[in-house]
């Protein structure tokens, strides 16, 4: 029997490497992608399997109640894998709104009418049955010098985001502990790869480094972030919906704590070795900018828990995985200017004036 997963979120950049890898992955899964379409969700990024004749799309808001009541009765889900969200920090701090409403009212709804949907099934369809919600580290805050987030570290959201995202995560505990609906967390460090909206860290370094503009860097660079490989966290999702313990939650991480100023420099020795400049390096373009409020310092992630049993590691190192990342920006640069021509144009947000 075939699985059903419908991934919310799926023209987004983490959701969409996830559909590719599953449709190459496993071929006896049948997947809906459910999104919203906003600024951030690209069907270009989809294009290639659009056709594919276990695929499909539905666009809607994970908000509307009926639209999602209908939507599980229709498709049958086996599996809800749910990375719908606003996760920009930087547009959480200009406008709140709409991450309270998505990443909050609309995990709530998800949940509501999924256990709905699941009350309903056999017994061995509802043993079977699993919800994954996709989060974040921001919602542990921030680190020291030393130490780790594990799955145990106290929650201290610091941003509109991350606050809105700790919100979702207890609103999924609480599906579990009050209802035995039968939910599984993860909690991934920074994302990178392949269609990530180019509002994000190394897109807008990649890009604004070739175009010859400014390459921002928050305060002095010293930030650390794990950096994980996009289909290193796929493959580690997929992991968890075919082995996790429902209830429980599982860190991935990449082992590949960085500073900003150390990512930067990374790509701009790529590409004065991949694309160099007519003249000197990219490095001249790095400007340091102010830091925007509440930025955490530090991020690192302990993945002891999914590698010890779910069997999970990451597979790149962040040398290789970004040497890949940067290569195929360069080579996709029309899924690139697809999105400049809409009117985001790599543009700082997060500091509007009150």
């Amino acid at each position: 029997m075939s699985q059903r997963y419908i991934v919310t979120g799926g023209a987004g950049f983490i959701g969409s490497n996830f559909i590719h890898y599953l449709l190459n992955k496993d071929t006896n899964v049948q997947i809906l992608n459910l999104d919203k379409l906003t600024y951030a969700g690209n069907l270009d990024s989809l294009r290639s399997v659009a056709n594919h004749v276990r695929y499909s799309f539905r666009q809607g808001d994970i908000c509307d109640v009926g639209f999602i009541k209908d939507l599980l009765a229709n498709f049958k889900p086996s599996a809800i894998v749910h990375f719908a969200a606003e996760s920009h920090v930087d547009r959480s701090i200009d406008g709140p709104d709409e991450f309270i409403n998505t990443n909050i009212f609309g995990t709530y709804n998800l949940l509501k009418q999924s256990r709905d949907y699941w009350g309903d099934l056999s017994a061995p369809e509802k043993q079977d049955f699993r919800f994954l919600h996709v989060s974040t580290d921001e919602v542990f805050g921030s680190l020291g010098k030393t130490g780790s987030f594990t799955e145990e570290t106290p929650y201290a959201p610091n941003s509109p985001y991350s606050a809105s995202k700790a919100s979702s995560d207890h609103l999924v505990r609480a599906w579990f502990h009050t209802y035995g609906f039968p939910v599984l967390t993860t909690n991934c460090s920074n994302n990178y790869g392949p269609y990530q909206f180019p509002e994000k860290l190394i897109p807008v370094i990649i890009f604004s480094a070739l175009e010859g503009n400014p390459i921002p860097v928050y305060g002095d660079g010293s930030n650390i972030r794990d950096w994980l490989y996009v289909k290193d966290h796929c493959k580690a999702i997929h992991r968890v919906i075919q082995k996790g313990r429902p209830g429980e939650t599982y860190n991935i991480g990449g082992n590949n704590e960085k500073t900003n100023l150390e990512v930067v420099t990374t790509i701009c020795e790529l590409l004065d070795e991949i694309r160099p400049k007519a003249e000197g390096s990219y490095k001249s373009q790095i400007t340091y900018v102010t830091d925007r409020p509440g930025h955490d310092k530090r991020y690192a992630i302990d993945s002891g828990k999914i590698q010890q049993e779910l069997g999970w590691k990451p597979e790149e190192s962040f040398e290789s995985g970004i040497r890949k990342t940067v290569q195929w920006y360069l080579d996709n640069t029309k899924w690139v200017n697809n999105i400049l021509s809409g009117g985001y144009r790599l543009e700082r947000v997060g500091l509007k004036k009150r």
